[in-house]
């Protein structure tokens, strides 16, 4: 796979609270991605 993560995901910063449930949905549409392949 495409390991070492997503920067557009690892810039959380501070509000990594507020951003957790988008990262953790966007996370789950790129391993379907993955897996479709």
């Amino acid at each position: 796979g495409r390991g070492g993560g997503r920067p557009d995901l690892a810039q959380a910063g501070g509000k990594l609270a507020a951003k957790l449930p988008e990262a953790l949905a966007h996370a789950k549409q790129e391993i379907r991605s993955s897996l479709e392949d």
